[in-house]
């Protein structure tokens, strides 16, 4: 892809999310069911316990995932939340539990405090927050990056599923732009259902 190229699609982009937060943004969450998103993550993600579970903390009108972190508090799974670092696009990821304080981080988001006793994890599923999804499992983020450049790496070191959750209405009827970084979801659940996108491995 050339450099005009990909100015081109960052054009594209940038249009596309100041629209779809637009719409985001006038979504009834009560609309929709987030209870369903979690009952859907159990059942058709079925996560292991000894699996360390990556969700965040929303801001603004974004789809809530705390139905799902409730619970795998609740039954005792390792839950992490992101933390941005200065001297990488990829995120680091802190063991976080019912309580613990939080603070608020780069670009307005609310993340756990760091000190020196800070237990940092590399998550097995990793729950992604966006603006809008297409039919074949890319996702519009915000620009930043973060969540591709954090999966392309954990990718390098081990298997890692990556689950978007949002809203059903935050669907768009054609395919977004995609460029050689982006990373596509293994799994879309919203409270209408869940597709799967990740390639079964014949054996």
């Amino acid at each position: 892809m050339t450099p005009e190229e990909d100015t081109e699609k960052d054009t594209e982009k940038d249009t596309l999310r100041h629209e779809a937060k637009r719409h985001r943004d006038r979504i009834d969450p009560f609309s929709e069911d987030p209870d369903a998103v979690c009952d859907l993550f159990f059942d058709k993600i079925n996560p292991e316990k000894e699996q360390v579970v990556a969700l965040y903390w929303p801001k603004g009108r974004e789809f809530d995932p705390g139905s799902i972190l409730e619970r795998l508090l609740k039954e005792d799974w390792i839950c992490v939340l992101p933390v941005v670092r200065k001297e990488t696009k990829a995120l680091g990821f802190v063991r976080w539990s019912d309580g613990q304080p939080l603070k608020t981080g780069p670009f307005g988001i609310e993340e756990p405090l760091v000190d020196e006793q800070t237990e940092w994890l590399a998550p097995d599923i990793i729950i992604v927050p966006m603006l809008a999804f297409d039919r074949k499992g890319h996702r519009l983020g915000y620009g930043g990056g973060y969540y591709d450049a954090t999966l392309t790496a954990l990718q390098e070191q081990k298997e890692v599923l990556a689950v978007g959750v949002a809203y059903a209405q935050q669907a768009v009827l054609f395919n977004l732009p995609v460029e050689a970084h982006d990373v596509k979801l293994d799994w879309l659940i919203t409270p209408q259902g869940a597709t799967c996108f990740k390639k079964v491995t014949q054996v």
